[in-house]
């Protein structure tokens, strides 16, 4: 089954269910070296991206453009910044495309990492959203460069965002307000891999929903 882009504006409409869901366990996780607040903010701002989307939802371009620049305005921090581009590069990325394949939804993802990596200033093993975000994208890419069908791929993907988040357990935040802790930032996961890994494993979960 296809996917038409002007009818995925449902992917993101499943992207604010997903956060609004995990806003306590995602602020639990950044209290135990944050503020405490992530999962507050991002439910903030995605809620205010549902309202924004209206009835009936646009389509996947519109929406995630929506989305991008709600969170811009919506959210403090490093994160309405990063996530804002993450979605407003993957909105613009999808100018002239009419299917979500693989392949649309490859050069998706991948713009939306290239933007977070020209902004953002950090790099794997830092203790970020990037620790989640980078193996997933190279997960998925290696995947249909292997050939292999487009569900696999979004497995791929989902499995290599779950490792790459739970990796930040063992790492040292490098940037940020954690990295001020040291070796104490150790031991706790990165609220930022959490929040991106949910992202990546509904935008997966949703898009395999259709294609199945």
């Amino acid at each position: 089954m296809t996917l038409p882009v002007s009818a995925a504006g449902f992917l993101v409409t499943d992207l604010v269910k997903a956060i609004v869901a995990e806003r306590d366990h995602l602020s639990d996780i950044d209290g135990a070296i944050g503020d405490g607040d992530h999962g507050i903010n991002m439910a903030k701002g995605f809620n205010l991206c549902a309202q924004a989307l209206g009835s009936p939802t646009p389509g996947l371009k519109e929406s995630l453009g929506i989305l991008g620049n709600t969170l811009m305005a919506g959210i403090g921090g490093s994160m309405g910044p990063l996530y804002g581009t993450f979605f407003n590069e993957m909105a613009d990325s999808l100018d002239g495309a009419a299917e979500l394949d693989a392949a649309a939804f490859g050069r998706m993802i991948r713009a939306g990492l290239d933007g977070v990596l020209d902004i953002g200033g950090a790099k794997p093993g830092d203790k970020t959203l990037l620790d989640t975000l980078v193996p997933a994208v190279e997960a998925f890419e290696a995947a249909t460069a292997a050939g292999k069908p487009y569900r696999v791929a979004l497995d791929d993907m989902t499995e290599a965002a779950r490792k790459g988040r739970d990796s930040t357990v063992a790492m040292i935040a490098k940037v940020g307000r954690a990295s001020r802790l040291g070796e104490r930032s150790r031991g706790v996961m990165d609220a930022g891999s959490a929040s991106c890994c949910v992202i990546l494993e509904t935008l997966a979960a949703s898009v395999a929903s259709k294609i199945d």
